[in-house]
């Protein structure tokens, strides 16, 4: 099927039109007409070759949503006219103990990613949602609900899933004190989620300027990082930490506001190494980990819950021509909170 598409060439040519083929639908596939697509930060990571393994020509875009056009003659899960969504991953080998437990983002055998891949079994890359359709296994196939703003559930399938994921992991619940650090795509997912599990929410920034914004998203208090007297105040209260920046900074000073038997867990990824200071570990037998994406049946949940609490993503939705101008104000920080591409401007 051929497919209009935006593509990148290689690490420094812009995003660009593009016509791709999409396969015909095998028995357990099903065809999506992509009417948005998010615009995640690892996307201009990925189409710069910013982390050392970008597959060119690459169609970027993992937080996709449609509408079901076709399905193969095996498809149970969803039908025709049905509002579908596709995210970080489009397969994994399935046998493997996190496949089985549905956790399919730490395959053993490598997950396929929704782009900057190879399409398994096969040397052909896998191309994204910055594209008219997309043929995906009915396996990694999310159901949306029809109730919400497909512009503003696009995002949910990777900045709420990150988010999602470690918060019931680390079993998030009522009466609990969270911290989240940063407020960006990540963040202020991080932020309503946490808030309609119940928990009492707290928002760490370097931006005073981003307190009213917190405290709208739903945050109970707000603390700005570089003031030392307001960490102090803080230290010791917190059963959960969610770390979603992605720049360099001192994660003992964040370690410090964990109760004992408190975990900080980090979705950022900084570019550069961290010291981490054994003792701040060690006195309250407190924890870090890290956390990556979610797998389809955590994904699926976090939808259903999502549609339950009429819970989306802030976008700012633009048309696919904006895009080179749109990852230039990322990087800068200018979204609140997150671009979407209204794909029927690529149709047009």
């Amino acid at each position: 099927m051929p497919t209009k598409a935006y593509a990148v060439q290689n690490a420094t040519s812009p995003v660009a039109p593009f016509e791709i083929e999409r396969r015909e639908p095998r028995e357990r596939d099903v065809v999506i007409e992509i009417t948005h697509c998010g615009v995640c930060h690892s996307d201009v990571h990925q189409a710069r070759n910013e982390w050392r393994s970008s597959l060119y020509p690459m169609v970027p875009g993992h937080e996709i949503v449609g509408k079901v056009t076709r399905t193969g003659a095996k498809v149970k899960k969803l039908a025709v006219g049905d509002t579908a969504g596709v995210g970080c991953l489009i397969d994994s080998c399935r046998t493997c103990a996190s496949c089985k437990e549905g956790l399919e983002q730490y395959c053993e055998g490598g997950m396929v990613g929704t782009y900057n891949g190879y399409e398994k079994g096969s040397k052909q890359i896998a191309f994204g949602g910055y594209s008219e359709r997309i043929v995906v296994d009915e396996d990694f196939v999310l159901k949306v609900s029809p109730k919400l703003d497909p512009a503003r559930v696009a995002p949910l399938l990777c900045a709420g899933i990150t988010t999602w994921s470690p918060l019931r992991h680390w079993k998030v619940s009522k009466g609990q004190r969270v911290g989240i650090v940063g407020l960006g795509g990540l963040g202020h997912m991080g932020v309503k989620l946490a808030r309609a599990l119940g928990a009492e929410v707290v928002v760490f920034t370097t931006s005073a300027n981003k307190k009213g914004d917190a405290l709208a998203l739903g945050a109970h208090e707000v603390v700005l990082s570089r003031d030392a007297a307001q960490m102090a105040a803080q230290a010791g209260r917190f059963d959960f930490v969610l770390d979603t920046v992605s720049a360099p900074h001192d994660y003992n000073a964040t370690i410090a506001l964990l109760k004992r038997d408190g975990a900080l867990t980090l979705v950022g990824a900084p570019p550069t190494p961290a010291e981490i200071m054994g003792f701040g570990l060690i006195m309250k037998r407190r924890s870090v980990g890290g956390s990556l994406i979610g797998g389809i049946k955590e994904t699926q949940e976090m939808l259903d819950f999502c549609a339950q609490h009429e819970i989306m993503s802030d976008v700012e939705v633009i048309p696919i021509t904006k895009i080179n101008e749109a990852y230039e104000r990322m990087v800068k920080g200018d979204v609140k909170y997150r671009f979407v591409i209204d794909i029927a401007t690529l149709r047009a």
